[in-house]
């Protein structure tokens, strides 16, 4: 179990983003990255009060999705510049996020 909600300070560690210099940037894509996570994992934050700690699986791709979007900020076209390779596409979604997340074709299933 991790503590919730990551910290900058985990963001920073696992993009491995030195300095101070993109900290107030960080934060609101962790803040964002929060919000989206505790939106479409309801069901694990819908206890009051809501959880201090959550799965490890949970956290790291709450961190990995807010490094992803700090990275994405640099290409709002979704391509990416490979020098001599040319440009690559990003792909919308990240199997990886999904999967530690629970969201996406790895969201078990829902009943109503």
């Amino acid at each position: 179990m991790r503590q919730w909600p990551p910290t900058l300070g985990e963001l920073k560690a696992d993009a491995q983003i030195p300095g101070t210099g993109d900290d107030a940037v960080l934060q609101s894509v962790l803040d964002a990255a929060v919000s989206v996570v505790e939106r479409v994992r309801a069901d694990v934050f819908r206890a009051d009060p809501p959880p201090a700690e959550v799965p490890a699986d949970l956290s790291l791709g709450t961190v990995r999705l807010a490094a992803r979007e700090f990275a994405r900020r640099r290409s709002p076209e979704a391509l990416i510049d490979m020098g001599e390779l040319g440009s690559a596409r990003i792909p919308s979604f990240d199997p990886d996020i999904e999967r530690l997340l629970g969201i996406g074709r790895f969201r078990g299933p829902v009943f109503a």
